[in-house]
């Protein structure tokens, strides 16, 4: 019964839709009582109005809607539904409701009664969820099935490029899309519209009445015991067979529960290829037109039987079902492979976070390193400066240490010559005292001292000027002396500035001092022109000279 109650809430539910003609979800109480009514008088159920206005009695302000609908529907009519009415003309009762409302039969290939029996068959093949749709599994199968009733070849190029141009919209169709798919014979091009409405009755025939197999076989009378051509239907219960294949003219019933058997019988009386259904009350012969016929009869009745004692649905229900429970398991994989892919997405993104981490550590170690290098090729050019520092500075010590070799000589130069002053005036102080002793000893030896003074004279002429080019040598040697000394003092400065930028460098070298000078050795004049030694001589010289003139007087 529930299979069947999800069946009729199909069809109704596409009579409610038609009724709301604004499209708002809503349908007056009025068209709810006429549907209600004509629903109840073919599902062959008291129809009950009171109820109807009892359950909607706070709705009085408006429509009612599908929600407010179903609590009414499920408890005055669906409850109350037994499998003792003809559910064609309940599906025919819903169609009139519809079908006028939602498609145009002008343009199409197929008469109104084949376009109600695509409405059923899409009422079969559609997702148990509203709105009703069929997903393309479903219409695959239903236009392979369609193009092998009419004995066409299927092309699943075609249908593949339709599929694709469907993915890229809605991925499934309502009813009346289905109905003009088939109606404009986009699949079944080449076939006339006879072939398309057999095909269609065929496929109808199978899923919708449950005809797991028909045609035409001999039958044994029960009274007469003669033998008749019969147009057998089999469906899951039931196995019955008519005048005709038009199925205007019923003839009887071969009632098939799970105590039924089927047997072959051996050819007799003239007839081949016989079997026989054997039922708890009665028995039927029947006679095949061949070998073949007769065993896919066979197996379809033993396939009926089995069903029954299993207690399951027909072989259609059961293979929509499993194809539902297929597509579902296959949801499920494509669920469980989604959220493997989201984890595996998530876990990529971490592991890309993680790259990115360690990317952005090792460009921080990088530029540390490059940093790194930087301040190391900083301090290899500091020290390669304080190396060229410490080159200068020893070159500047250098020139210093010559600066004082060169004073230190022109001391020792200028102290011989300070020397050899001394020594000349020496002589001269000698030589004006013993001038002045002899003045002053007697006027008389004035006249002939006058020519020794004139000698003297001359001598102390001669000796002035030597003693102005001792003079004139001193202020050379002072003068370079001094030369020296400037010299020295640059140096001491430039040593003391080399000194500071050491001091700035981390103090890598030491400045060498320069040592104390002794005193200068001075006369009461100054410094000394001559050496003891050469005064001395001058000395006994200008004696000898003295002598001399004496002893000539």
């Amino acid at each position: 019964m529930g299979l069947l109650r999800d069946e009729l809430l199909k069809s109704i539910w596409h009579a409610f839709t038609a009724l709301d003609v604004d499209q708002s979800g809503k349908v007056s109480k009025s068209q709810l009582k006429v549907l209600s009514h004509n629903l109840c008088t073919v599902m062959k159920i008291p129809h009950d109005p009171v109820a109807l206005e009892q359950h909607f009695k706070d709705d009085d302000e408006g429509p009612v809607s599908n929600q407010g609908y179903m609590p009414y529907l499920n408890r005055f009519i669906l409850d109350k539904v037994r499998d003792n009415f003809d559910i064609l003309e309940f599906n025919n009762v819903c169609w009139t409701l519809c079908f006028k409302k939602n498609i145009n039969m002008s343009h199409l290939l197929i008469s109104n009664d084949d376009a109600f029996k695509v409405w059923c068959i899409f009422n079969f093949l559609s997702e148990d969820r509203y709105p009703l749709v069929i997903i393309t599994e479903e219409i695959e199968y239903f236009l392979r099935k369609l193009m092998e009733a009419m004995g066409g070849i299927w092309n699943q190029e075609r249908f593949d490029d339709y599929k694709l141009m469907l993915n890229r919209k809605q991925q499934c169709l309502i009813a009346w899309e289905l109905i003009e798919l088939v109606g404009m014979g986009h699949f079944s091009k080449g076939m006339n519209r006879q072939t398309l409405s057999m095909g269609i009755s065929e496929v109808f025939q199978e899923l919708i009445l449950d005809v797991l197999r028909q045609g035409y076989m001999m039958k044994k009378g029960h009274k007469r015991k003669n033998w008749t051509e019969r147009w057998f239907v089999l469906g899951p219960n039931s196995m019955s067979y008519y005048v005709s294949e038009d199925l205007t003219d019923k003839k009887g019933d071969i009632l098939l529960d799970r105590n039924c058997c089927v047997e072959s019988l051996p050819d007799k009386e003239g007839k081949k290829c016989l079997f026989i259904v054997k039922c708890s009350d009665k028995s039927f012969e029947i006679s095949a037109s061949d070998k073949k016929r007769k065993q896919e009869w066979i197996q379809a009745i033993q396939t009926c039987i089995q069903l029954l004692r299993l207690g399951l649905p027909s072989p259609h229900l059961e293979a929509r079902l499993r194809r539902r429970e297929l597509r579902q398991k296959q949801q499920a994989e494509q669920g469980e492979l989604e959220e493997r892919m989201r984890l595996l997405q998530i876990a990529n993104e971490n592991k890309h976070r993680q790259l990115e981490s360690m990317r952005k550590v090792r460009q921080q170690m990088e530029e540390q390193v490059a940093q790194k290098s930087s301040e190391l090729e900083q301090y290899l050019q500091r020290v390669r400066e304080l190396e060229d520092m410490y080159h200068r500075l020893e070159d500047a010590l250098e020139d210093e240490r010559q600066a004082r070799q060169d004073e230190e000589i022109m001391r020792k130069l200028q102290t011989r010559l300070l020397e050899e002053e001394s020594a000349k005036r020496a002589e001269l102080e000698q030589i004006h005292l013993q001038q002045q002793r002899a003045i002053s000893q007697t006027q008389a030896e004035k006249q002939e001292l006058e020519s020794e003074r004139l000698a003297k004279e001359m001598a102390l002429q001669a000796a002035m000027l030597q003693l102005e080019r001792l003079e004139r040598e001193r202020h050379g040697a002072l003068e370079q002396y001094e030369e020296v000394r400037m010299k020295l003092e640059q140096a001491a400065n430039k040593t003391k500035s080399w000194k500071d930028k050491v001091a700035k460098h981390e103090g890598l070298v030491r400045l060498i001092q320069p040592g104390d000078k002794g005193p200068q050795r001075m006369t009461n004049w100054g410094p000394a022109a001559f050496t003891d030694t050469e005064l001395d001589l001058r000395k006994k010289s200008w004696q000898e000279r003295k002598n001399h003139n004496q002893s000539a007087q």
